[in-house]
C-alpha cells in the first residue's frame, strides 16, 4: 500500500493497479450476494403475489401486510434485525446468508407487486378460456398466465436487479467484506480514500451500464405474446 503518494498520473495509476486485485475479491462477494438475494426475491415475490390472490382473506390480508411491512421498513433496519436481534432468540445465521436473505426479503416485496401487476395485465379472455377448459389453478398460472406476464414484467424486474446492486454496500455493516467494505478498509489503512472509492463507483457504474444493455437486449428478444412453458 502507498501512504501519502504524490498526486501525479503515474503514481495514481500504480496505486489503483495495486489495490485492484483486492477490490475484485470484494466484487466477487458483491455479485454472489446480489444473485443470491435476487433469486430469493424472484421466488418469494412470486409466492407473495399468488398468495395475495388467494380466496381466503386471512391468507391474502396477512400476505399483503407482510409485503407492506417489508417494503416500508429500511433495508438497514432489516439487516440489523436479522444479524443482531435473531441471535437473542436462538437463531444465528452466517453474515453472508443474512445479507442475501435481507436483500431478498426487502426486494421480494417489490417484485411481488411487479408479478401482481403483470398477472392482472393478462387479458380477461385468457382467464375465461382457461377456466372453460377446466384447467386446475396451478396449471392455469403455470401454462397460461405467467408465460404471458413475463414479457410485461421483465423490464421492471431488471431495474430492481440494478437497484439491488446499488444496495449491496450496506452489507458491510454486518461484517461482509464486499467491494465497498474493502475499499473503506484500504482507505483506513492508507489514509487515501479518493482512489479506492472512485474505483468502486466506476465499477458499479460499469456493472449498471452492462446490466441495462443486457436487459434491453433481452426485452427486445422476448415474444410479446408470452413465453411458452412446458
Amino acid at each position: 500500500m502507498m501512504y501519502g503518494y504524490e498526486w501525479d498520473t503515474s503514481s495514481i495509476m500504480a496505486y489503483a493497479l495495486s489495490i485492484l486485485p483486492i477490490l475484485l475479491i470484494g466484487l466477487k462477494v458483491t455479485l454472489k450476494a446480489l444473485f443470491a438475494g435476487y433469486a430469493i426475491a424472484l421466488v418469494l415475490g412470486l409466492a407473495f403475489a399468488l398468495l395475495r390472490r388467494s380466496r381466503l382473506r386471512v391468507i391474502s390480508w396477512s400476505t399483503a401486510f407482510l409485503v407492506e411491512f417489508l417494503r416500508d421498513t429500511p433495508l438497514l433496519v432489516q439487516l440489523f434485525f436479522l444479524y443482531y436481534v435473531l441471535p437473542d432468540f436462538g437463531i444465528t445465521l452466517p453474515a453472508f446468508l443474512t445479507g442475501a436473505l435481507a436483500l431478498g426479503l426487502q426486494y421480494s416485496a417489490y417484485t411481488s407487486e411487479v408479478y401482481r401487476g403483470g398477472i392482472e395485465a393478462v387479458p380477461r379472455g385468457q382467464w375465461e378460456a382457461a377456466r372453460a377448459l377446466n384447467l386446475l389453478r396451478g396449471r392455469l398460472y403455470r401454462n397460461v398466465i405467467i408465460p404471458q406476464a413475463i414479457p410485461r414484467i421483465v423490464p421492471t424486474l431488471g431495474n430492481y436487479l440494478i437497484a439491488m446492486l446499488k444496495e449491496t454496500p450496506l452489507l458491510s455493516v454486518i461484517t461482509i467484506l464486499e467491494m465497498m467494505g474493502l475499499a473503506t478498509m484500504i482507505g483506513e489503512r492508507t489514509f487515501e480514500y479518493l482512489v479506492p472509492l472512485t474505483m468502486v463507483a466506476l465499477i458499479f457504474l460499469l456493472l449498471s451500464l452492462v446490466s441495462s444493455f443486457a436487459l434491453h437486449k433481452l426485452q427486445r428478444r422476448l415474444p410479446q405474446t408470452g413465453i411458452p412453458l412446458k
